[in-house]
């Protein structure tokens, strides 16, 4: 299958530095949570752009589901990431898991259930981490 879209970011500094996007439009100030040993200051991390780009991913896949099953979803259908990272039991490195969860106010809950489901298997980012990190989904 042929690549649709591609785009490149760098990263200076690690987890206190600076991310940007090659074509200008992402460029985020990166500072280390206290949680991390990190001083507090203002900024993102690399996990809540992994929790922020999961979820419009997810919601992307939701949406693209529930168009091939002729459902509609309303404008304030929600997907809200949540990712958390800590030591590796075996002291090696580090690890993340990530939950997503789902509301569609007005969709019935077995419904959004199976579509959820289905665009868990439609979504790149639960395809990339499948076998690799725990994601709990909750329909709410």
């Amino acid at each position: 299958m042929p690549i649709l879209y591609r785009t490149t970011a760098s990263a200076t500094g690690g987890r206190a530095g600076q991310a940007k996007s090659t074509d200008g439009v992402l460029d985020v100030t990166l500072t280390l949570p206290k949680e991390l040993g990190g001083d507090g200051a203002r900024g993102t991390n690399p996990e809540q752009l992994f929790a922020a780009g999961y979820s419009a991913c997810f919601l992307g896949a939701l949406k693209f589901v529930a168009g091939k099953e002729k459902v509609k979803l309303p404008e304030d259908t929600k997907v809200t990431g949540t990712v958390g990272i800590g030591p590796r039991d075996d002291g090696t490195g580090f690890y993340i898991d990530a939950a997503l969860e789902i509301s569609s106010p007005g969709v019935d809950k077995a419904v959004l259930e199976d579509l959820v489901q289905k665009a868990h298997i439609v979504c790149p980012y639960s395809h990339a981490t499948r076998g690799n990190v725990d994601v709990k989904l909750t329909v709410a």
